[in-house]
């Protein structure tokens, strides 16, 4: 272990802020808690070789202010909040809430882990809002993760450009349409006016309704660019005049901008430019934790340092790796050996990795697996999560492999795994869906009801896959991408697949919900086509049932899951 300084102890005045940490550990030390020390320490430390000292994250406003690097980004922030008119100082009203507030401060890395910069961030409580009285609705949509592989997908195969940009203080745009009273941010009281607060003009992180705001604000201003919002999923922004054509995808403040022809493309930055503090940051290659890097084929989605930093938080950098994420006997029962210890800690892995399923469909089947015991987690399901982690060990330079492709052709595998839940006897769905061979979505699911028969099960997962295949097919026609063809949708039960021509309901099919009968309807209009594919040949078998270490590696190479 590294000897440091114990860390200075935390002001009364201002909480402790916790942040996660890249830390070095030593190889003895095997428990997962991150303590406040592990955390000073591993903020000094975790600077790579030839980089200079990083300062470590502050404990309280006065060490902060103490450290040139973090009092250059508060006064960064608190200038930017004041050039922006964020807020009018009034005398306090009689009776009105006042939310209060606090500094975060976080090291903004670069993909590779150096440092880029500090940062500083002024963020209300927005647990001390009361509804009705200083905030309303608070839904904010944000892009699909299918629907940023489709675009992708299509920006490849046409070879057009593709940019991200990012939004300086992005929720400091949104304009409020409720009156909110916050407090003057700690360190940069008004030494003349201390008892005033702040009146909001514009929103601030931490508000119930900022990102909603700042939604609101930024989809407006794109409209009267000639911008339309998509019906199939409202993050997703069109732009089609003649011949040129853009996308823009829009994921709180990331931005990927797509467009025909790259003299459109510095068009719609400019203009954006000129309205929002915006920065264009150039090629693709890092968005929401996800590195893109371009290959001779494509381009390469992964998430390699987001996988370290889960082992990290786990304590299993240097744990044995093994070759599947879940063993013969996948299915695990509700109350199977004892209760975990620390619960909190299986939830936090468990969250972790289903974002982690953003590129890594291999990991899909067994994340949902143990997912399905966060409410009460056992022994058994934790050994579960530790040889999931130790898969993740031994496969963190994995990815999905996106190919450029002139066909435009949709197919569908779907499967169930019937009865498998060895405690309520429901069965599980997956279905996989590629676009001109590229795997732009899959899902692992387990039904809501029982079912009593596997054709039934079958058909369930079926409709799942064909309601998916319906909305891209919808998506895809926003794009301005229209399929030609009927989608193909494969299936390994053969009673399944006479389920969906058959109007006749036989008696052991006439429970079945009405709404899933909408496959018939589908077929009957010619948008999918229901086929018998060979169990031996089922893409959608990953995400139903565990398989054996022999055919893993040849299923996942099929499913376009390639090394970096």
């Amino acid at each position: 272990a590294v000897a440091a300084a114990p860390p200075p102890a935390p002001s009364r005045a201002e909480p402790e802020v916790y942040h996660p940490p890249v830390i070095h550990r030593d190889p003895r030390h095997i428990h997962p808690m991150v303590t406040r020390r592990m955390a000073s320490q591993a903020a000094t430390l975790s600077a790579t070789e030839g980089e200079p000292r990083v300062s470590p994250v502050p404990s309280s406003v006065r060490d902060a202010l103490a450290d040139p690097h973090w009092r250059r980004a508060m006064e960064e922030e608190y200038a930017a909040l004041l050039a922006n008119q964020t807020w009018d100082l009034v005398p306090r009203p009689s009776g009105c809430n006042v939310v209060t507030g606090k500094w975060i401060w976080t090291h903004k890395r670069r993909a590779d882990g150096t440092l880029e910069r500090y940062k500083a961030r002024w963020v209300l409580r927005g647990f001390t809002q009361r509804p009705g009285v200083d905030y309303d609705e608070t839904f904010s949509p944000v892009v699909k993760p299918a629907t940023v592989r489709t675009v992708l997908s299509l920006a490849l195969s046409r070879t057009w450009p593709v940019h991200q940009l990012d939004v300086k203080n992005a929720f400091l745009h949104g304009t409020l349409s409720e009156t909110v009273y916050c407090s003057q941010p700690a360190g940069f009281v008004d030494s003349s006016r201390p008892d005033m607060v702040c009146r909001l003009n514009k929103s601030l992180y931490g508000l119930k309704q900022a990102p909603r705001a700042w939604y609101s604000r930024f989809a407006t201003f794109l409209l009267t660019l000639g911008f339309t919002e998509a019906k199939s999923d409202t993050s997703l922004f069109i732009y089609r005049r003649g011949d040129e054509t853009a996308y823009l995808l829009l994921y709180v403040d990331d931005i990927v901008l797509t467009a025909s022809s790259q003299q459109l493309l510095q068009s719609v930055i400019s203009s954006l430019q000129q309205e929002f503090a915006m920065k264009d940051l150039g090629q693709l290659h890092h968005f929401l934790g996800v590195t893109v890097e371009p290959r001779p084929s494509g381009l390469l989605l992964h998430q390699r340092q987001y996988a370290l930093d889960i082992l990290e938080r786990a304590g299993m950098t240097d744990c044995k790796p093994c070759s599947t994420p879940v063993d013969t006997q996948a299915k695990l029962s509700a109350d199977l050996g004892d209760p975990v210890a620390d619960p909190t800690a299986y939830r936090s892995l468990a969250g972790a990795l289903q974002y982690l399923t953003f590129t890594r469909p291999d990991l899909t089947y067994a994340v949902q697996q143990v997912c399905l015991h966060m409410h009460d987690p056992r022994e058994s399901h934790l050994a579960a999560l530790k040889r999931l982690l130790r898969y993740v060990r031994g496969t963190v330079d994995l990815g999905l492999v996106l190919h450029r492709s002139s066909s435009a052709e949709l197919v569908v595998y779907t499967d169930a795994d019937w009865a498998g839940c060895p405690d309520t006897r429901r069965s599980t769905s997956g279905y996989a869906v590629f676009l001109g061979g590229n795997l732009v979505s899959w899902s692992s699911k387990r039904q809501p009801v029982v079912s009593r028969s596997s054709a039934e099960a079958e058909y369930r997962a079926v409709a799942n896959g064909v309601a998916e295949a319906s909305w891209l097919r919808q998506l895809l026609a926003e794009l301005h991408s229209p399929l030609a063809k009927s989608t193909l949708v494969y299936c390994d039960n053969v009673s399944a697949v006479y389920l969906s021509t058959n109007p006749v309901q036989h008696q052991r099919t006439k429970h079945v919900e009405i709404d899933l009968h909408f496959v018939r309807d589908r077929v009957a209009i010619g948008d999918v086509r229901v086929l018998h594919v060979p169990t031996t040949s089922q893409f959608a078998d990953i995400f139903t049932k565990g398989l054996p270490s022999s055919t893993f590696s040849e299923f996942r190479s099929s499913l376009n899951v390639a090394g970096g």
